[in-house]
């Protein structure tokens, strides 16, 4: 009897596609891809140096949009870069290695941008619920292990996607249909049933924006009981526009994620293009929308910004 071939066929590199049915746009799609990349590195890399030479600056609120600017720049620069190269390039081509590292940085910091947006509503709730107890309540190391409480959910729940894809074997096509290496495009090419796999993954997506999203909506509900409440008139249409203009960046992230995470799950008539088109729109505009945002919008940003560049022309 002969022995049993007990080998995992792995395929040293994978194709991604790109954008099925639109590549004869791929070059042009590059171009507003590339501007939201130049201005999410330029605005996040900005908000972290200013917030770094201002001492005034470090409060709570800055010192939680200085993680989620540094979340940006990984999530952004994880992908972007190389889906330029596969618009203007048709470098299709990459490494399986590289794929599941792509991914690992995609999914878990995906995760942690989460958190964050869910830590700054929770910073919002103190400081507009009860002002006079927030630096007690948010003290500086409190911040600290909410931060490595959110990087340590990121990587805890999502280290696992590597390990179990490169545990799978690959004897189908090696053609990812997508721009950058996700996990559900993936897991397809795999030969064998890995319905456990896809299970663990949308589980975990589904929990954790799920239950950040309803907090967070919660801290918010609670911010405008309190805004309406306030005597002052113009107070509070300050407060709303703050809160706005928050609220609109987080819908934006939590209704794309969404939005993929349910086309995975029922959506098998939604086209591949649209598809991957939104999956492409939450990882590439949070990152491009956050530092006009929070930093922009942000007096106290914008005062020092001008105020730096006002010295250095001078």
């Amino acid at each position: 009897m002969p022995p049993l071939n007990t080998s995992r066929p792995t395929p040293i590199t994978f194709v991604l596609l790109g954008i099925p049915g639109l590549e004869h746009l791929h070059a042009w799609i590059g171009i507003p891809f590339c501007s939201m990349y130049v201005v999410a590195v330029v605005g996040n890399v900005t908000i972290l140096a200013v917030v770094r030479v201002e001492r005034s600056l470090h409060e709570p609120m800055f010192l939680f949009l200085c993680m989620l600017s540094v979340t940006d720049l990984v999530l952004s620069t994880s992908t972007l870069p190389r889906m330029l190269c596969l618009f203007w390039l048709r470098a299709h081509d990459i490494a399986f290695d590289a794929c599941l590292t792509q991914m690992f940085f995609i999914h878990s910091f995906t995760a942690m941008e989460s958190g964050f947006f869910l830590a700054m509503a929770i910073d919002r709730y103190v400081a507009i619920c009860d002002p006079l107890h927030h630096s007690t309540i948010l003290t500086r190391s409190r911040i600290i292990i909410m931060g490595i409480i959110v990087v340590c959910r990121g990587v805890a729940f999502f280290s696992p996607h590597p390990i179990l894809l490169k545990q799978l074997p690959y004897c189908r096509t090696r053609i990812i249909a997508h721009t950058y290496c996700e996990f559900m495009a993936v897991v397809k090419l795999a030969c064998m049933d890995a319905g456990a796999t896809k299970s663990y993954s949308l589980s975990m997506a589904s929990i954790i924006g799920s239950c950040d999203a309803v907090l967070i909506a919660v801290s918010y509900a609670f911010i405008l009981r309190s805004v309406f409440r306030l005597p002052s008139r113009e107070a509070s249409f300050k407060a709303l526009g703050t809160c706005g203009s928050h609220v609109c960046v987080i819908l934006v992230f939590y209704s794309t994620a969404g939005f993929s995470i349910f086309t995975h799950r029922f959506g098998k008539n939604v086209p591949a293009h649209v598809h991957i088109f939104i999956a492409n729109i939450y990882i590439l505009v949070p990152p491009f929308l956050n530092p006009i945002v929070y930093g922009v919008r942000t007096k106290k940003i914008r005062e020092n910004v001008l105020r730096i560049l006002r010295v250095k022309v001078a």
